[in-house]
């Protein structure tokens, strides 16, 4: 066992290395056998929200960032469908749009959570500012399981073998245990493509390696606006 708790062969050191985000990591010669897990809101609030790159490829993304060391073999891509609000009634019709386009890269598996809405009791900003909290009770959306379901399938796959590396794009800490089981039990690496570069210091420091997603990459790795699937036709949603 290497003394990273990386198994025998799967890296060799050379002269010189290729950098990672702030770890540095030795790949040789070997191609990876990877799967790449993606927790989608973490990734879209993260790096996609309020910009003109949420048609996202993922695929094209991985690939972007991983040659020329890793074989991408699946994509496990976690969300849940959301619920119509008042101020947005096609938010559901968008993001169905995009689970389609996702449908369409032959190697990628959806594993949907659910949401929950359930009453909460907050303070406003202006009162506790002015040191004399008012509270008032609000409609809290919750999305429950992504983060449960990306750990246990990223478990269930290190103990089946399915993998050299995995590849986790989030930047939630939750995920610190399940990473550091996959490398201290079974001996794999785990690296990061992390949604946010300035995320958790924790998380980070919990990976073998890790890569910020950074616009520009973003807008290279489109969906085209006009795609086909065995259903049709369909677009991507305006505004996006």
């Amino acid at each position: 066992m290497h003394k990273d708790g990386l198994p025998p062969g799967s890296l060799r050191a050379p002269a010189r290395g290729r950098s990672f985000g702030n770890g540095r990591c030795f790949f040789g010669s070997k191609v990876l056998k990877t799967i790449i897990y993606i927790d989608g809101f973490n990734l879209y609030y993260g790096a996609l929200k309020r910009t003109a790159y949420r048609w996202l490829d993922v695929d094209r993304l991985g690939r972007a960032l991983l040659k020329p060391h890793h074989h991408i073999q699946r994509i496990r891509y976690f969300t849940a469908k959301i619920d119509p609000r008042p101020h947005d009634l096609d938010q559901p019709i968008r993001q169905l749009a995009y689970l389609r386009a996702l449908s369409t890269i032959p190697h990628l598996d959806i594993h949907l959570g659910t949401f929950q809405t359930r009453p909460s009791t907050l303070p406003t900003r202006q009162s506790v500012e002015a040191g004399r909290p008012q509270f008032v009770e609000v409609m809290r959306p919750e999305e429950k399981g992504s983060d449960v379901n990306l750990a246990s399938y990223l478990l269930r796959d290190a103990f089946m073998e399915e993998f050299d590396c995995a590849i986790v794009i989030s930047n939630d800490s939750d995920l610190l245990t399940p990473i550091r089981m996959v490398r201290s039990d079974r001996g794999l690496l785990v690296g990061g493509l992390l949604p946010r570069s300035a995320g958790s210091a924790e998380l980070k420091a919990s990976l073998n390696f890790w890569k910020p997603i950074r616009p520009n990459v973003l807008e290279r790795c489109q969906f085209p606006a006009v795609m086909r699937d065995d259903r049709g036709e369909f677009h991507k949603p305006k505004g996006w």
